[in-house]
């Protein structure tokens, strides 16, 4: 009989490419991974991985043994969730992720509502790119995780998975205290078409989408200044190297020197949950979801849209 937890090894291998990224994903050594495939190999007289280079990588009888892997670790998780829907506890432990600004501006609300009403779940929050976390969940590394997206840059949700809609949480335009701007009631994007602007990193969504809306009103980005972070950026503004153009949610108190003047027509990003089909029934996501939006209504007006099973939309 074929081990479940050597399957999950192969699986992981073959989903990330490579022994060292599949132990970091599972949580193990790589010394520990090893021996499981070894022992997979016995299992099946097969040979599963050769070496390429530096690394590895998985022979045919591996890809095929992966892609039936993939198939009853999902049915096993499907197993799980209807056991634990029918026990009706919510116990044991939730993998969640959560994009930056979330984790700072709507995490530990829920978090502190969850495990107050439920002592014996234990939640495991990861901070993580709406864009990794999506794959992440469809396969089973997270339970359960808080994404967004921008009109004009949307994300694609794949397949077998719910989708929640949280809130809309709306940007501003963030100026030096000083600007000639600064004193008006809301300001569009067109307002400012000779500035310089901090924004996120090229590979963020965050990116793509001022990218996006600035050529969107006929402006070509003046992106001269890069940052993750919403505290350097805002320091940057402060000093008038810049403007910058950054959503409510987790922005955290403004700096001495800067002001937040909303958008002319108005700006918004979109917040989902996500999980995986087979979970909805689970009793400890039903709960973390419930956490989320009550976390929600003490940072803004929330819209939530439970679509019907396996349905998604952009």
């Amino acid at each position: 009989m074929l081990d479940l937890d050597r399957l999950r090894a192969l699986h992981a291998i073959a989903e990330y490419g490579s022994v060292s990224a599949a132990a970091e994903v599972l949580g193990i050594t790589t010394s520990a991974v090893s021996q499981q495939i070894a022992k997979l190999e016995r299992e099946t007289a097969c040979r599963l991985l050769e070496r390429s280079g530096r690394g590895v990588r998985l022979t045919d009888a591996a890809m095929l043994l992966a892609g039936h892997a993939e198939r009853i670790l999902g049915l096993v998780a499907e197993a799980e969730a209807d056991l634990e829907a029918k026990r009706g506890s919510v116990v044991g432990k939730l993998k969640v992720a959560s994009f930056a600004t979330a984790s700072r501006g709507i995490m530990p609300r829920a978090l502190r509502t969850v495990t107050e009403a439920h002592p014996e779940l234990t939640v495991e929050l990861h901070e993580c790119d709406p864009k990794a976390a999506l794959p992440q969940v469809l396969r089973g590394d997270f339970d359960l995780a808080v994404v967004h997206d921008w009109r004009g840059s949307p994300l694609s949700f794949p397949e077998g998975m719910d989708k929640l809609h949280l809130m809309d949480d709306p940007a501003e335009i963030a100026l030096p205290s000083a600007h000639p701007l600064a004193d008006r009631a809301t300001l569009a994007v067109t307002d400012l078409a000779t500035e310089d602007w901090v924004g996120a990193p090229p590979s963020d969504i965050c990116h793509a989408w001022l990218c996006h809306t600035l050529r969107s009103h006929g402006m070509e980005p003046r992106i001269v200044h890069f940052s993750q972070e919403y505290p350097t950026q805002l320091a940057l503004v402060a000093e008038g190297h810049c403007v910058a153009l950054l959503p409510r949610l987790g922005r955290g108190t403004l700096p001495a020197g800067v002001v937040a003047v909303p958008v002319r027509p108005r700006l918004v990003r979109h917040l989902y949950i996500v999980w995986r089909c087979e979970s909805r029934r689970r009793p400890a996501v039903q709960a973390m979801v419930e956490a989320l939006r009550e976390a929600v209504d003490t940072v803004g007006t929330t819209r939530t849209v439970h679509l019907r099973p396996g349905s998604v939309t952009a």
